[in-house]
């Protein structure tokens, strides 16, 4: 696949500082924090940036370390009073500011749909992206607390940014809705997905996988955390529908649902045919969707859907459902069903096996589609918006 790297070129001589919420980026193994580290490794490879990466700790050191510091690229925590548990919730509300100050940032991106009080006031311009209003939309999958903080935090967002992005068209149109939001204030700028995703994985590689995962010959493939908003109960009851060789493996963070999807499993005497796995590494990933038949993403809504991406650019036909952006993600050739129904789910698995007619020319087809989500587009079209709000600083 075809990848164009664009070099950021900046307006003036100087290099420009740029302050990025690193709170994801050490924490959270998938989803936000994949994107966070992608979209920084790529912005380290680009001339005239210098960028600081704020976080309240130093997190996880196996997804701190993906993220390779240099002159250019560091880490920056909290200090003295802010060491505290207290103190690090007031310091990414407040005392991050004033850090941001002395760092000299001319411009910080809250990755994850925030943003702290008081950066116009200190003269530091700001973009926000926002990944999914799940939250407004749903509320059903969150306890009640947790939906009034990350309403709170959303309206804050949106009136402190200089600048909104948002990952999908469908993202774009809820916080225009739930915000009150003037369109012409939000960018769409697609997420785009690791480099490792690219390719055919070493034969060795895959053989390794398979044998740790005890992997079955035959299997489509499901990557996200095992949540009721994902669904993969409707991948559970389809796999009834297909063949007996055909087997479904679930990859991802494990909640309460998953007890929900094993209860359906043995009572239906799918246990030889499902497998669960979670704490699996991202090293592993890219031979996983390689040796699948096909990927199944069956959420009931989505801020855009990265999964889709990864297992088309790993070779993938892709079924998802209706309803959110999940379209937006697979393109035309991709298969879409109503989330609520298992047989049309099955149908569309059936037309995308291996052996299935045209499955080649769809897998290509969506491999076309996928391209422009490449890795550099993204990081270049962020660094172009940050150079904006600095010359107009």
């Amino acid at each position: 696949m075809r990848s164009t790297f664009r070099i950021f070129a900046p307006r003036m001589e100087e290099r420009m500082i740029i302050g990025l919420d690193a709170k994801r980026i050490v924490r959270n193994g998938t989803g936000l924090g994949s994107f966070g580290r992608t979209l920084a490794n790529d912005l380290s490879r680009m001339e005239g940036l210098d960028l600081r990466l704020y976080a309240v700790d130093k997190g996880r050191d196996d997804l701190r370390l993906q993220v390779a510091e240099n002159d250019h690229v560091q880490f920056c925590y909290p200090s003295g009073v802010y060491r505290s548990s207290l103190g690090k919730a007031l310091w990414r509300s407040k005392g991050i500011v004033s850090q941001m100050v002395e760092d000299g940032v001319q411009v910080y991106h809250g990755l994850s749909g925030e943003l702290p009080a008081g950066l116009s006031k200190a003269g530091i311009r700001s973009v926000v992206t926002i990944h999914d209003l799940i939250f407004l939309r749903h509320p059903e999958y969150y306890n009640k607390v947790d939906v009034k903080i990350y309403t709170r935090k959303f309206h804050q967002a949106v009136q402190e940014a200089d600048r909104i992005v948002a990952i999908s068209e469908c993202t774009k149109r809820d916080i225009c809705e739930l915000g009150n939001v003037s369109a012409d204030r939000v960018s769409v700028i697609y997420q785009s997905c690791a480099a490792r995703f690219v390719g055919e994985p070493l034969p060795q590689k895959m053989w390794q996988v398979r044998n740790r995962y005890e992997l079955p010959d035959r299997y489509v493939l499901n990557v996200g955390s095992i949540e009721e908003r994902k669904n993969v109960l409707l991948a559970v009851k389809a796999l009834q529908r297909l063949p007996d060789d055909v087997s479904l493996v679930i990859v991802g963070r494990q909640t309460p649902y998953a007890e929900q999807v094993w209860q359906y499993v043995s009572e239906n005497g799918l246990h030889e045919r499902v497998l669960m796995l979670h704490g699996v590494p991202d090293d592993d990933l890219p031979s996983l969707y390689r040796m699948a038949d096909a990927f199944v993403y069956p959420s009931r809504y989505e801020g855009f859907g990265i999964p889709i991406i990864e297992a088309i650019r790993m070779g993938l036909p892709v079924v998802a459902c209706t309803g959110s952006c999940l379209e937006e993600a697979g393109g035309p050739d991709s298969l879409y069903v109503d989330p609520d129904d298992d047989e049309a789910m099955a149908q569309a698995i059936q037309q995308v096996l291996y052996g299935a007619p045209g499955r080649e020319h769809r897998v290509a087809r969506s491999q076309a589609y996928v391209q422009r989500f490449d890795n550099t587009g993204q990081a270049q079209r962020y660094a172009e918006v940050y150079d904006e709000l600095r010359v107009k600083n």
